[in-house]
């Protein structure tokens, strides 16, 4: 998987913020638009030191942009996000499994970034220069193999011209918002997901296999609605960042060390 490279500067007295898995329009309107506010208000308190801030996958339970035409809702978040962007906080959106039918509308109207692939992104602090690789975390690590073949189906250019050209956009957007709350109510009756130790948990398996390859100080995913802080080696750790749907918990690295908060 080809990862994008970042470098980015920090400002004394600035800040890097991190969060992910709103999994706004689920399960309900009501609930996604009380959760949608809770969002909002965080992002209003970061404004004034926040330097970048990295949005980890799923923030939506379900996204697709047609050429002409954008989901309805989330209007607050949208909004938000393009006030910070043009306030020259710059935004960093990843791809999750639930949303990755982005394509060009964050760009293009919120003047963001967004990715699928891990971002290596090297944070120069002074004379110090720290590296972070960030992504969502589906289909990393091993094990999950017929995700992995599915990802690759859903993840095809022929799969999204087909869900955006051969159905009514009515009759798509129900279709795929009856998946995703069927895809909710199974979590719901699942066991609150738990750290599987370290030889289980795929996620920090995966951190070991890149950081066997190349050096990084701090390892950041979302997908597990997990909070975690935990050593990968001697001289790096990874964090996962939970949610916002029960934990509400985010990162943030103020050029002197990472640390998860509630």
């Amino acid at each position: 998987m080809q990862s994008t490279v970042l470098d980015i500067t920090l400002q004394p007295g600035k800040k890097l913020y991190f969060a992910s898995d709103f999994h706004l329009g689920a399960p309900n309107h009501a609930d996604s638009l009380r959760r949608e506010r809770k969002i909002v208000a965080w992002l209003d308190s970061i404004k004034t030191d926040a330097q970048a801030v990295f949005l980890v996958g799923d923030l939506f339970d379900f996204w697709f942009e047609y050429r002409r035409v954008v989901p309805r809702g989330f209007v607050r978040l949208l909004g938000k996000l393009a006030e910070l962007s043009d306030a020259a906080v710059q935004i960093f959106i990843f791809r999750g499994n639930h949303d990755m039918w982005m394509t060009n509308y964050f760009e293009q109207e919120l003047g963001v970034s967004v990715h699928r692939n891990p971002v290596e992104c090297r944070v120069r602090c002074g004379a110090e220069t720290v590296n972070f690789h960030i992504v969502h975390g589906d289909g990393l690590g091993p094990g999950d193999y017929f995700y992995k073949v599915l990802r690759r189906v859903f993840e095809n250019g022929l799969a999204r011209w087909c869900f955006g050209n051969l159905l009514p956009a009515d009759v798509a957007m129900w279709l795929a918002h009856a998946w995703a709350r069927n895809s909710w109510q199974s979590h719901e009756q699942q066991a609150k997901p738990v750290f599987w130790g370290e030889q289980k948990e795929w996620l920090l398996l995966y951190a070991k296999e890149i950081e066997s390859q190349h050096h990084h100080d701090y390892y950041v995913f979302g997908h597990r609605h997990i909070e975690l802080d935990h050593a990968v080696s001697a001289e790096s750790r990874i964090f996962i960042l939970g949610d916002w749907i029960t934990l509400w918990t985010y990162g943030v690295y103020d050029g002197a060390q990472m640390q998860l908060k509630n």
